[in-house]
């Protein structure tokens, strides 16, 4: 029986979305103040729940924070895996359609902020660090590295050194998530996230042509 059914009580429907509430406050509440300097009690308050319903379904801060993860970052990896399994297209368009992807549903949402949190937090919460290596660092460098090989395999790129040049995919993107949650203020006004994809991408475009020609 679907949450929105008239016959499913209301206080059964709120339970049930009781998670999601958290998780989704906890994002805020995470972007806000950081993971050390963030207190449950204040997810807890941002969510309308007690300090002791929210222990019912996250037992600490840590795992609460890769709920935050799972919710806010993982599906977007998920899509951008199977666009790229069953791309048919140019590997340049297939690169194109995922970072739009990445910039449009990671930084110019709340989400943009947690890259910047672990960068800063890294060093006092290891673990924290490996888990979002493994579940998003590494999962997204590996999506790239497979459109760059594709691209190369199908004489539409040269050759190039497929680490390095997915960490020069990663930096322009990276550094506009980092001057939204550090700079922005100062500066006084957003950063065009559109203007900078698009740079990017007329550079990319160019770094990866073939000898001769452009990537279609």
């Amino acid at each position: 029986m679907p949450e929105d059914d008239p016959a499913v009580p209301r206080w059964r429907r709120r339970k049930e979305a009781r998670p999601r509430e958290i998780v989704d406050a906890a994002l805020t509440v995470f972007g806000e103040r950081g993971f050390a300097a963030a207190r449950l009690e204040d997810v807890a308050a941002q969510a309308g729940v007690s300090k002791g319903t929210l222990y019912l379904y996250f037992p600490n801060k840590e795992e609460l924070f890769k709920a935050v993860v799972r919710e806010a970052i993982l599906p977007n990896l998920d899509m951008a895996e199977r666009l790229l399994a069953g791309a048919q297209g140019p590997s340049f368009a297939v690169l194109e359609t995922l970072l739009t992807l990445f910039a449009t549903r990671i930084l110019k949402s709340r989400a943009g902020a947690i890259p910047k949190l672990i960068i800063a937090e890294a060093g006092n919460f290891p673990d924290l660090a490996r888990f979002y290596y493994d579940e998003v660092i590494r999962r997204a460098f590996a999506l790239l590295a497979a459109v760059l090989e594709r691209g190369m395999a199908r004489g539409e790129f040269r050759p190039v050194d497929v680490d390095s040049t997915v960490r020069l995919i990663v930096a322009p993107m990276l550094m506009s998530a980092l001057w939204r949650s550090s700079f922005e203020a100062l500066e006084g006004r957003p950063p065009d996230v559109a203007a900078l994809l698009a740079a990017h991408l007329d550079a990319l475009r160019r770094t990866l042509a073939p000898e001769g020609g452009s990537p279609s």
